[in-house]
Protein backbone atom coordinates (compact mmCIF):
# COMPACT_ATOMS: atom_id res chain seq x y z
CA UNK A 1 0.00 0.00 0.00
CA UNK A 2 1.64 3.84 -0.95
CA UNK A 3 1.19 6.94 0.99
CA UNK A 4 -1.36 7.90 -1.62
CA UNK A 5 -3.37 5.21 -1.16
CA UNK A 6 -3.94 5.69 2.39
CA UNK A 7 -4.41 8.81 2.16
CA UNK A 8 -7.35 8.22 -0.03
CA UNK A 9 -8.78 5.86 2.09
CA UNK A 10 -8.32 8.59 4.69
CA UNK A 11 -10.24 11.18 3.23
CA UNK A 12 -12.56 8.92 2.13
CA UNK A 13 -13.38 7.73 5.53
CA UNK A 14 -13.26 10.86 7.23
CA UNK A 15 -16.12 12.33 4.84
CA UNK A 16 -18.06 9.54 4.51
CA UNK A 17 -18.30 8.44 8.10
CA UNK A 18 -20.33 11.57 9.02
CA UNK A 19 -22.11 12.60 5.65
CA UNK A 20 -25.21 9.89 5.18
CA UNK A 21 -23.53 8.03 2.35
CA UNK A 22 -21.71 5.01 4.01
CA UNK A 23 -18.51 4.82 4.92
CA UNK A 24 -18.17 1.37 4.95
CA UNK A 25 -19.34 0.97 1.53
CA UNK A 26 -17.02 3.42 0.14
CA UNK A 27 -13.84 1.95 1.54
CA UNK A 28 -15.22 -1.50 0.34
CA UNK A 29 -15.78 0.18 -3.49
CA UNK A 30 -11.97 1.84 -2.70
CA UNK A 31 -10.12 -1.16 -1.76
CA UNK A 32 -11.72 -3.36 -4.48
CA UNK A 33 -10.88 -0.59 -7.46
CA UNK A 34 -7.37 -0.27 -5.57
CA UNK A 35 -7.03 -4.01 -5.88
CA UNK A 36 -8.14 -3.84 -9.48
CA UNK A 37 -6.31 -1.58 -10.80
CA UNK A 38 -2.99 -2.30 -9.22
CA UNK A 39 -2.83 -6.18 -9.88
CA UNK A 40 -0.87 -6.38 -6.76
CA UNK A 41 -1.13 -8.44 -3.97
CA UNK A 42 -3.48 -6.22 -1.59
CA UNK A 43 -2.85 -6.58 2.29
CA UNK A 44 -5.15 -7.12 4.78
CA UNK A 45 -7.73 -4.47 5.19
CA UNK A 46 -8.26 -5.29 8.91
CA UNK A 47 -5.91 -2.80 10.66
CA UNK A 48 -6.79 -0.35 7.55
CA UNK A 49 -10.12 0.07 8.51
CA UNK A 50 -9.35 -0.20 12.18
CA UNK A 51 -7.07 2.87 12.60
CA UNK A 52 -9.14 4.64 9.85
CA UNK A 53 -12.06 4.38 12.34
CA UNK A 54 -9.93 5.72 15.38
CA UNK A 55 -9.33 8.65 13.50
CA UNK A 56 -12.88 9.63 12.99
CA UNK A 57 -13.38 8.51 16.43
CA UNK A 58 -11.39 10.99 17.76
CA UNK A 59 -12.82 13.61 15.98
CA UNK A 60 -16.63 12.96 17.63
CA UNK A 61 -14.81 13.04 20.83
CA UNK A 62 -13.43 16.43 20.29
CA UNK A 63 -16.21 17.84 18.29
CA UNK A 64 -18.77 16.64 21.22
CA UNK A 65 -16.63 16.74 24.53
CA UNK A 66 -18.69 19.20 26.11
CA UNK A 67 -21.85 16.81 25.81
CA UNK A 68 -19.80 13.85 26.32
CA UNK A 69 -18.66 15.51 30.12
CA UNK A 70 -22.29 16.16 31.10
CA UNK A 71 -23.16 12.80 30.26
CA UNK A 72 -21.14 11.47 33.25
CA UNK A 73 -21.77 14.65 35.33
CA UNK A 74 -25.40 15.41 34.65
CA UNK A 75 -27.41 13.67 32.13
CA UNK A 76 -26.59 9.96 33.19
CA UNK A 77 -30.09 8.63 31.80
CA UNK A 78 -28.77 9.76 28.55
CA UNK A 79 -25.80 7.10 29.04
CA UNK A 80 -28.95 4.71 29.89
CA UNK A 81 -30.15 5.17 26.59
CA UNK A 82 -27.05 5.46 24.69
CA UNK A 83 -26.27 1.61 26.05
CA UNK A 84 -29.95 0.71 25.19
CA UNK A 85 -29.38 1.87 21.46
CA UNK A 86 -26.15 -0.03 21.37
CA UNK A 87 -27.40 -3.63 22.15
CA UNK A 88 -29.25 -4.22 18.66
CA UNK A 89 -25.51 -3.36 16.82
CA UNK A 90 -23.42 -5.80 19.18
CA UNK A 91 -26.14 -8.53 18.61
CA UNK A 92 -26.08 -8.00 14.86
CA UNK A 93 -22.45 -6.96 14.60
CA UNK A 94 -21.28 -10.13 16.49
CA UNK A 95 -23.85 -12.74 14.08
CA UNK A 96 -22.49 -11.04 11.29
CA UNK A 97 -18.65 -11.20 12.23
CA UNK A 98 -19.38 -15.13 12.92
CA UNK A 99 -21.83 -16.07 10.44
CA UNK A 100 -21.27 -14.23 7.14
CA UNK A 101 -17.94 -11.60 7.35
CA UNK A 102 -17.48 -11.82 4.07
CA UNK A 103 -20.60 -10.26 3.54
CA UNK A 104 -18.74 -7.13 5.08
CA UNK A 105 -16.52 -6.61 2.10
CA UNK A 106 -18.70 -6.92 -0.68
CA UNK A 107 -18.90 -4.39 -3.09
CA UNK A 108 -22.27 -5.75 -4.94
CA UNK A 109 -24.24 -5.04 -1.71
CA UNK A 110 -22.75 -2.22 -0.77
CA UNK A 111 -24.30 -1.05 -4.30
CA UNK A 112 -28.14 -2.15 -3.67
CA UNK A 113 -27.57 -0.84 -0.07
CA UNK A 114 -26.33 2.57 -1.54
CA UNK A 115 -29.68 2.64 -3.29
CA UNK A 116 -31.60 2.17 0.25
CA UNK A 117 -29.64 4.65 2.41
CA UNK A 118 -30.97 6.85 -0.90
CA UNK A 119 -34.76 6.00 -0.12
CA UNK A 120 -34.53 6.44 3.61
CA UNK A 121 -33.33 9.51 3.56
CA UNK A 122 -35.52 11.03 1.01
CA UNK A 123 -38.05 9.30 3.29
CA UNK A 124 -37.22 10.68 6.43
CA UNK A 125 -34.82 13.17 6.28
CA UNK A 126 -37.27 16.35 5.80
CA UNK A 127 -38.77 15.46 9.15
CA UNK A 128 -39.06 17.46 12.30
CA UNK A 129 -39.79 15.91 15.68
CA UNK A 130 -41.02 17.61 18.68
CA UNK A 131 -38.38 15.62 21.33
CA UNK A 132 -34.85 16.45 22.05
CA UNK A 133 -32.93 12.78 22.90
CA UNK A 134 -32.67 13.40 26.77
CA UNK A 135 -36.34 12.57 26.42
CA UNK A 136 -36.58 9.54 24.37
CA UNK A 137 -37.77 6.46 26.13
CA UNK A 138 -36.55 3.29 26.33
CA UNK A 139 -38.34 1.67 23.75
CA UNK A 140 -37.33 5.07 21.31
CA UNK A 141 -33.46 4.15 22.16
CA UNK A 142 -33.97 0.57 20.89
CA UNK A 143 -35.83 1.77 17.56
CA UNK A 144 -33.05 4.09 16.83
CA UNK A 145 -30.18 1.27 17.93
CA UNK A 146 -31.77 -1.13 15.68
CA UNK A 147 -31.00 1.40 12.47
CA UNK A 148 -27.92 1.83 13.87
CA UNK A 149 -27.65 -1.84 13.54
CA UNK A 150 -28.37 -2.08 9.53
CA UNK A 151 -25.83 0.32 9.31
CA UNK A 152 -23.19 -2.42 9.64
CA UNK A 153 -24.32 -3.00 6.52
CA UNK A 154 -21.74 -1.92 3.86
CA UNK A 155 -23.31 1.05 1.97
CA UNK A 156 -25.97 1.61 4.94
CA UNK A 157 -24.90 5.14 6.36
CA UNK A 158 -25.05 4.26 10.09
CA UNK A 159 -25.08 8.17 10.50
CA UNK A 160 -27.51 8.35 7.42
CA UNK A 161 -29.82 5.49 9.25
CA UNK A 162 -29.87 6.65 13.02
CA UNK A 163 -30.14 10.79 12.25
CA UNK A 164 -33.31 9.46 9.70
CA UNK A 165 -34.62 6.64 11.83
CA UNK A 166 -34.80 8.95 14.83
CA UNK A 167 -36.27 12.07 12.94
CA UNK A 168 -39.25 9.30 12.40
CA UNK A 169 -39.63 8.37 16.19
CA UNK A 170 -40.32 11.97 16.68
CA UNK A 171 -36.85 13.42 17.75
CA UNK A 172 -35.72 17.18 16.33
CA UNK A 173 -33.66 17.48 13.72
CA UNK A 174 -30.77 18.63 15.76
CA UNK A 175 -31.29 16.52 18.84
CA UNK A 176 -31.18 13.49 16.41
CA UNK A 177 -28.03 14.12 15.09
CA UNK A 178 -26.26 14.46 18.54
CA UNK A 179 -27.66 10.91 19.36
CA UNK A 180 -26.50 9.62 16.15
CA UNK A 181 -23.15 10.62 16.68
CA UNK A 182 -23.19 10.30 20.65
CA UNK A 183 -24.34 6.62 19.71
CA UNK A 184 -21.46 5.90 17.15
CA UNK A 185 -19.36 6.27 20.11
CA UNK A 186 -19.41 3.18 22.01
CA UNK A 187 -20.01 1.07 18.45
CA UNK A 188 -16.96 2.17 16.87
CA UNK A 189 -14.51 1.95 20.01
CA UNK A 190 -16.41 -1.23 20.64
CA UNK A 191 -15.59 -2.49 16.75
CA UNK A 192 -12.61 -1.31 17.14
CA UNK A 193 -11.14 -3.25 19.98
CA UNK A 194 -12.83 -6.53 18.41
CA UNK A 195 -11.32 -6.65 15.43
CA UNK A 196 -7.77 -6.04 17.08
CA UNK A 197 -8.69 -8.51 19.51
CA UNK A 198 -9.38 -11.39 16.88
CA UNK A 199 -7.18 -10.26 14.13
CA UNK A 200 -4.62 -12.64 13.50
CA UNK A 201 -2.26 -10.86 11.51
CA UNK A 202 -1.26 -10.36 7.91
CA UNK A 203 1.38 -11.52 5.15
CA UNK A 204 1.37 -7.96 4.15
CA UNK A 205 0.95 -5.94 6.92
CA UNK A 206 0.75 -2.15 7.06
CA UNK A 207 3.42 -0.31 8.65
CA UNK A 208 2.63 1.97 11.43
CA UNK A 209 3.50 5.02 9.96
CA UNK A 210 1.06 4.81 7.03
CA UNK A 211 -1.69 3.94 9.56
CA UNK A 212 -0.86 6.24 11.89
CA UNK A 213 -1.56 9.14 8.67
CA UNK A 214 -4.78 7.67 7.54
CA UNK A 215 -5.89 8.08 10.89
CA UNK A 216 -4.47 11.40 11.05
CA UNK A 217 -6.00 12.38 7.81
CA UNK A 218 -9.57 11.24 8.68
CA UNK A 219 -9.38 12.33 11.85
CA UNK A 220 -8.92 16.16 10.45
CA UNK A 221 -10.82 15.79 7.19
CA UNK A 222 -13.90 14.27 10.07
CA UNK A 223 -13.79 17.30 12.06
CA UNK A 224 -14.74 19.25 8.53
CA UNK A 225 -17.54 16.62 7.78
CA UNK A 226 -18.70 16.57 11.18
CA UNK A 227 -19.54 20.17 11.28
CA UNK A 228 -20.92 20.35 7.97
CA UNK A 229 -23.30 17.64 8.40
CA UNK A 230 -24.70 19.14 11.48
CA UNK A 231 -25.64 22.26 9.53
CA UNK A 232 -26.68 19.90 6.58
CA UNK A 233 -29.13 18.20 8.85
CA UNK A 234 -30.49 21.61 10.59
CA UNK A 235 -31.72 22.61 7.56
CA UNK A 236 -33.75 19.64 6.65
CA UNK A 237 -31.09 18.51 3.84
CA UNK A 238 -30.58 15.36 4.45
CA UNK A 239 -32.51 14.15 1.28
CA UNK A 240 -29.71 15.55 -0.92
CA UNK A 241 -27.69 12.84 -0.12
CA UNK A 242 -29.58 10.79 -2.37
CA UNK A 243 -28.38 12.50 -5.26
CA UNK A 244 -25.05 10.59 -4.69
CA UNK A 245 -26.06 7.62 -3.28
CA UNK A 246 -28.73 6.61 -6.26
CA UNK A 247 -26.19 7.09 -9.20
CA UNK A 248 -22.77 5.43 -7.21
CA UNK A 249 -25.22 2.76 -6.54
CA UNK A 250 -26.60 2.19 -10.02
CA UNK A 251 -22.56 2.46 -10.95
CA UNK A 252 -21.97 0.00 -8.31
CA UNK A 253 -23.87 -2.47 -9.31
CA UNK A 254 -23.30 -2.32 -13.28
CA UNK A 255 -19.62 -2.41 -12.64
CA UNK A 256 -19.51 -5.55 -10.29
CA UNK A 257 -22.02 -7.45 -12.43
CA UNK A 258 -20.15 -6.54 -15.37
CA UNK A 259 -16.99 -8.24 -13.88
Amino acid sequence: MTVLQILILGVVQGITEFLPVSSSGHLVVAQSLFRQLSGQVWPDMVMVNVFLHLGTLAAIVLYYWRRIVLLFSKDRRVLLLLVVGTIPAVVVGLTLKRLAPNILQSPLLSGFMFLLTGALLIWGGRRDGKWNYEQLTLAQAIGIGLFQAAGLLPGISRSGWTIAGAMLLGVRRESATTFSFLLAIPVIAGGSVLEIWDFPGSKEPVSLLLLAAGAAIAFLVGLLSLWAVVRIVERGRLAWFACWLFPLGLGVIIWQLAT
